[in-house]
């Protein structure tokens, strides 16, 4: 069991890291302005779920060895930075198709959830993260070491999904006020499309570690 003082000093942590806006909350951000609400929320709960793995990767000492592998970083970093600008192309690609009054199948729940787990997954700063703060807080006195930090990546997890949801949520509340006007909602809609591929050429042109 986690020591009480640690586990509330690793939420304090935790959420002065999660409430600074960073690549997980960008890019909902990004997916509630092009998509609106229901998008950004979706996009959130995928991204939460990728970054699971993460959790059991470092609880297992995986994560240790991909965080020291520069090469083994570098392509998981290219591969979701490129991921995320193929997602900006496809916002602007398809701005119009989200304008009031024009007939268009909602983006399915299951593509939503998917194109968010593979941000979170593809996301190496998740790994760099959890390696560098979870064995902090952990007291190998008290209970297997594994699963402290399993509960800590949980708790981390959901302190994120709440947060970022607040954050889509208010994305997609903006966006619907610009859908008042075909123009703004079009321009608000290619707008989260070029968030999304700046964000992917940033995180693309970090350094190998960063």
């Amino acid at each position: 069991m986690i020591p009480i003082e640690n586990l509330l000093t690793f939420m304090l942590t935790s959420l002065v890291i999660i409430v600074i806006p960073g690549p997980s909350v960008l890019f909902v951000i990004g997916r509630a302005i092009a998509l609106g609400r229901r998008a950004g929320v979706l996009s959130v709960v995928g991204n939460a779920l990728g970054t699971i793995p993460a959790i059991i990767a470092v609880a297992f000492g995986v994560g240790a060895i991909v965080a020291s592998s520069v090469v083994a970083f570098t392509v998981i970093k290219i591969v979701g930075a490129l991921y995320l600008v193929y997602l900006g192309i496809q916002a602007i690609r398809h701005r119009h198709a989200h304008i009031p009054g024009i007939q268009q199948r909602p983006a399915r729940t299951r593509t939503l959830l998917a194109e968010g787990f593979i941000v979170g997954l593809t996301n190496p700063k998740t790994i760099a993260f959890f390696v560098a703060v979870l064995p902090q807080f952990v007291d190998p006195a008290t209970g297997p070491v594994w699963v402290q930090l399993l509960l800590l990546g949980l708790v981390f997890e959901a302190l994120a999904l709440a947060s970022d949801s607040i954050w889509a949520l208010a994305a997609g509340t903006a966006r619907a006020w610009f859908a008042r006007s075909p123009r703004r909602i079009s321009t608000l809609s290619a707008t989260g499309g070029v968030m999304m591929i700046g964000l992917g050429g940033a995180l693309a042109l970090t350094g190998s570690k960063s």
